[in-house]
C-alpha cells in the first residue's frame, strides 16, 4: 500500500527546529523532502545542537526532526545556485523555509520569483514575525514568543516565577501549522493550476492557541493567571493530586466523571450535593474540593505524572508503535519518536537523514543533470 503523500515532491530551505518537525510529518507520510543545506554555513545547524551525537554533525537533536528526507547542499547565495533551484522547483509540488522574515525575497524564495518556472509551485514560509510589517526582519525564536504571547504568565504555580512550558511548543505547533497550509495550497494549486504564498508565524500561532483565553479577555476583559497545582481556570477537579507514590493529574472534564469519581472514592453524596454536583458551583467552591480529595490522595486508579524516562518506557506506548527504530552507520540501530499519524495499509518509511549533502548527485541526476555539470558546480562550490 502507499503512503498518501508519495508523489508530492517538497523542497525545504530549512534547519533547526520548527521548520525540520513539520516537514519531517511529510517526509514520514511519503513525502519527497529535499532538504537544502549551504555547506559553506555548515548546513542545518541542528547538525551541531548537542550534548549527544551519534557521529561528526549527527546529533540526536538532528536525528529528531529529519528522518525520511533527502539531504542537498546547494548555495542559493550565488546565481548558479539560484539556476539549480529553479530547475529543482519546475517538478516540484511546494517549496517551505523557516527563514527570517526579510529573506525569502532576497533569495527569491516567493510565488511571484518562481512563478515563471512552475505556475502551480506553493510557498510555505515560516517566519517569526511574518514577512511583512515593522518587525519582519527581526529574529524570533519559541521561548521569546511563549513569553510575549502570555503563556509564561499562565503556567506554572500562582506564587512561582514566570514559567515557560518544558519544550519548544510553539516551534512544534508552527511547524505542524505550516505543512499544513504547504498541503491545503498544493491541494488547491492541483484544483486550479496556480500556486501561491502561505504565510504562517511563530507570534501568530503562538497568540491563536490562546483559544479561549484569549476569547475571555476580548469579549470579558477577563486577564487569566495561574491556577494551583496545574489546575485548569474553569473545571474542577482538574489539577495535581499528591499520593504517597507520586503525584497524580485527576480530570473531571465532564460531568459524568464527576459522578463516577466521587462513587470510586466511596463518597456518592457528593454527585448531588449542590455545592459540588456541577462544573459552576466546583468551580466556586475550588477549595473546598481540593481538601475534601487531598485526604482521599491515592485511593483512585489514575495514571501518575511521569518524567520523561518514564513517558517513553510507558508499555503502551510500545502498543501503540510510537517508537521507531532506523538503521545507523554508527550506532547500527538508533530509535525516535515515531510520527504520530497513523495510516491505514502504508508503513512509514524508517530512513536516517543522511549526511550533509548525501543526496545531491542523485537528486540532480533526477532532473536531468549531466555527471559533467554536477562537477563543474563542484568546482564552483555551488553544491
Amino acid at each position: 500500500m502507499t503512503l498518501p503523500l508519495e508523489g508530492v515532491k517538497i523542497i525545504a530551505v530549512e534547519q533547526y527546529g520548527a521548520g525540520p518537525f513539520g516537514t519531517q510529518h511529510l517526509a514520514d507520510l511519503g513525502a519527497e523532502v529535499i532538504k537544502i543545506e549551504n555547506q559553506k554555513d555548515g548546513g542545518d545547524v541542528g547538525r551541531q545542537v548537542g550534548p549527544y551525537y551519534f557521529g561528526p554533525q549527527d546529533s540526536h537533536f538532528f536525528q529528531s526532526f529529519n528522518r525520511n528526507k533527502k539531504s542537498m547542499t546547494l548555495d542559493l547565495k550565488q546565481p548558479e545556485g539560484q539556476a539549480v533551484f529553479h530547475d529543482l522547483i519546475k517538478k516540484a509540488d511546494g517549496v517551505i523555509h523557516n527563514l527570517r522574515g526579510d529573506l525569502p525575497k532576497k533569495l527569491g524564495i516567493t510565488y511571484d520569483h518562481l512563478k515563471g518556472h512552475n505556475p502551480a509551485i506553493v510557498c510555505a514560509h515560516l517566519t517569526a514575525y511574518g514577512r511583512s510589517g515593522s518587525r519582519a526582519a527581526w529574529p524570533g525564536y519559541d521561548y521569546l514568543v511563549q513569553a510575549e504571547a502570555g503563556y509564561l504568565s499562565v503556567t506554572g504555580e500562582p506564587e512561582g516565577m514566570p514559567t515557560r512550558f518544558g519544550i519548544s511548543i510553539v516551534d512544534m505547533m508552527t511547524g505542524v501549522t505550516a505543512v499544513f497550509g504547504l498541503v491545503a495550497g498544493i491541494l488547491g494549486a492541483r484544483q486550479t493550476g496556480r500556486g501561491m504564498d502561505v504565510d504562517v508565524s511563530l507570534f501568530d500561532v503562538a497568540l491563536h492557541n490562546l483559544s479561549y483565553l484569549g476569547t475571555w479577555y476580548l469579549n470579558e476583559g477577563v486577564v487569566q493567571g495561574k491556577v494551583s497545582r496545574s489546575g485548569h481556570p474553569s473545571l474542577v477537579p482538574s489539577q495535581l493530586f499528591p499520593t504517597k507514590d507520586g503525584w497524580i493529574l485527576i480530570m473531571c472534564n465532564k460531568e459524568k466523571f464527576w459522578a463516577e469519581l466521587v462513587q470510586i472514592l466511596g463518597r456518592p453524596e457528593w454527585a448531588k450535593d449542590p455545592e459540588f454536583a456541577t462544573f459552576k458551583a466546583r468551580l466556586e467552591n475550588r477549595d473546598r474540593v481540593v481538601k475534601m480529595l487531598d485526604k482521599l490522595s491515592g485511593r483512585v486508579p489514575i495514571s501518575p505524572v511521569f518524567d520523561i524516562g518514564q513517558a517513553l518506557e510507558n508499555p503502551f506506548v510500545a502498543e501503540q508503535g510510537m517508537v521507531v527504530e532506523q538503521d545507523h552507520p554508527q550506532r547500527k540501530k538508533i530509535r525516535t519518536i515515531s510520527c504520530p499519524v497513523h495510516v491505514s495499509g502504508g508503513e512509514q518509511p524508517k530512513r536516517i537523514c543522511p549526511g550533509m549533502g548525501a543526496d545531491t548527485e542523485d537528486v540532480l541526476h533526477a532532473i536531468g543533470y549531466s555527471q559533467e555539470r554536477i562537477a563543474r558546480l563542484k568546482e564552483g562550490k555551488i553544491i
